[in-house]
């Protein structure tokens, strides 16, 4: 009997074993940008395929797939730019997948993984380790799998917390079941910058109040921090200990952070139709979370579409500039804008050593900060112009045609309210946008390249005039 379940068997383990030889020899030969490129593509065209169908939907009719996919990209991109409306479109189900395609999409498809290997008790090897350094950003493989356990810590304890907090809050107006279920979506959402919201008008109804203000831009600016810096700032507890790059991302946030607020609280000042009837300590509250939320976070407590065109200007700065690198934000990244700040500033003084709290920036980070801002500059440059032909708008709606580019670009998911007029076209334009955005140029360079070829020629050196 032995014998001929095992003769039974001998089929099964072979085809497995051929599974498996085939899936090594893939890996072998795909780098790590190229698969994390295809995890997100797998991610977001499962999560379509579910917001798709008809259970997903509040109507019990199928939302489409164009929609669904739209709105899956937008989730696992952590962007925020609807075509639809959330909680008027989707059932709880939907809603459920989009919390799912969230919080995958925010820490990491592989962060989540190393958690489930973990605890299945399997070892992490260097493949994965390499896949991880590309999803976190980091500049080395070591201390990656502890660093990953820290980021699916910290983002659960803090996601509790402030679900809780908002949970208390909402309770005497919809009862405990209810605010539970918003405390947690809008939890995770906050925390993990996508800027999807179960009210239609996202947080314009709470603009006055200080807990759900508070609460919700406290999460997204710790998570558009970056987990390499949270987690260094709760090891060393000590400025003079920080590396560099977290005392660039710390100071540049800080930064970022007043002034985004100062201006949109004297600029608004004078609109009526933002600020005219708010008090004092509404307008603080709205200016202070308006002017932090460009930052990737993508909630909204005042209407975009009435801002002043100053403000909307400030807004697409601020959104391009985006959070920080290895955190769950977009955008070309603090630190990249304040290397690139201390670079042009080190040319006007005349040149030398780029450095900043006594360390020196090397050339190819700077290289590499140019890159990335060059090729943000030239993506959102050619979305902004597609979308002036496919949407065929007049002229004076241009600025909301590069806020709309922008803010899909940086994974913002602010909107002047084009997105859900979006052409057939459009949507697919935005879709392609809110994707590369999420992985990066430089990543989506890294995965559409060859081998990196070095060359055997020396050139001779000559100049160019600039400027």
């Amino acid at each position: 009997m032995m014998k001929n379940l095992a003769s039974r068997l001998s089929p099964v383990r072979r085809n497995y074993e051929r599974m498996d030889l085939f899936l090594n020899r893939i890996k072998n030969r795909i780098s790590p940008p190229q698969l994390v490129t295809a995890i997100f593509i797998i991610l977001i065209l499962a999560g379509a395929v579910l917001l798709s169908l008809p259970h997903a939907a509040e109507n019990g009719e199928s939302v489409g797939f164009l929609n669904a996919f739209f709105t899956a990209t937008s989730a696992v991109c952590v962007n925020g730019l609807i075509v639809i409306d959330t909680s008027g479109s989707f059932s709880h189900l939907g809603e459920i997948v989009i919390m799912v395609l969230i919080q995958v999409g925010g820490l990491g498809f592989m962060t989540m993984g190393v958690m489930v290997a973990i605890i299945l008790g399997r070892k992490i090897g260097l493949k994965q380790r390499l896949i991880l350094q590309q999803t976190t950003q980091s500049t080395s493989v070591q201390g990656l799998v502890r660093l990953s356990l820290h980021m699916v810590a910290i983002s659960f304890v803090l996601e509790t917390v402030a679900a809780i907090i908002l949970a208390l809050r909402w309770q005497g107006e919809m009862g405990w079941a209810r605010a539970s279920y918003y405390g947690i979506f809008h939890a995770i959402s906050a925390f993990n910058n996508a800027g999807f919201s179960l009210w239609h008008d996202s947080l314009s109804r709470h603009i006055g109040d200080p807990v759900v203000n508070l609460t919700i831009t406290v999460l997204f600016l710790i998570g558009g921090l970056g987990f390499i810096v949270v987690v260094e700032v709760l090891r060393k507890r000590s400025w003079r200990k920080l590396s560099l790059h977290s005392k660039v991302v710390l100071l540049g946030s800080a930064i970022l952070t007043f002034l985004g607020f100062l201006l949109v609280f004297l600029l608004e000042s004078w609109n009526p139709a933002t600020f005219g009837n708010l008090t004092w300590s509404e307008r603080l509250l709205a200016a202070f979370f308006q002017g932090s939320a460009p930052r990737s976070a993508g909630f909204n407590s005042i209407e975009i579409g009435s801002m002043l065109s100053a403000t909307q200007f400030l807004m697409i700065i601020l959104m391009f500039i985006g959070a920080a690198s290895g955190g769950t934000g977009g955008g070309i990244k603090i630190n990249t804008f304040i290397v690139l700040v201390l670079a042009t500033f080190n040319t006007f003084r005349g040149g030398g050593q780029i450095h900043a709290f006594g360390r020196k920036i090397n050339q190819e980070t700077v290289m590499r900060a140019l890159a990335v801002t060059m090729s943000a500059i030239a993506g959102v440059l050619i979305v902004t112009m597609a979308l002036t032909i496919t949407e065929d708008l007049m002229h004076e709606q241009f600025l909301s045609i590069l806020f709309e580019a922008v803010s899909a670009f940086s994974t913002t998911g602010m909107s002047m309210g084009l997105t859900p007029d979006l052409s057939p076209a459009g949507k697919v334009i935005v879709t392609i946008t809110m994707f590369a955005g999420r992985l990066g140029p430089l990543t989506l360079a890294y995965a559409l390249s060859q081998k990196k070829r070095v060359s055997k020629i020396g050139y001779p050196e000559d100049n160019i005039l600039i400027g």
